[in-house]
């Protein structure tokens, strides 16, 4: 699992690259800490090229949702595939998030 985080003049966009599973998840957790200070503005989670995403890779994308609703941020959920579109709708994940 990779995540390539890159900051422009209007948003941070952190680049979701393989399967977000529950080591994954515990190896990226410090990098979705580093997104936290971000969470004032937007953060775009791209997930064009995530595979799959476990419960753990879902507390991850919480964790930024709050930090973004507590300091009057938003998050974007970009590029989802089916398989993980059908993770969100399962969870109610598709209406806590902005997802393009």
């Amino acid at each position: 699992m990779e995540v390539k985080i890159t900051r422009d003049a209007t948003c941070v966009t952190a680049a979701l690259i393989g399967r977000l599973d529950t080591p994954a998840s515990q190896e990226v957790a410090p990098q979705f800490e580093e997104l936290k200070a971000d969470a004032a503005g937007t953060i775009v989670l791209d997930c064009s090229e995530l595979s799959y995403i476990s419960s753990s890779g879902l507390r991850l994308f919480l964790t930024i949702r709050k930090a973004a609703a507590e300091k009057g941020g938003k998050v974007i959920v970009r590029s989802i595939s089916n398989e993980i579109r059908a993770v969100f709708m399962m969870t109610g994940f598709l209406n806590l998030f902005e997802i393009q």
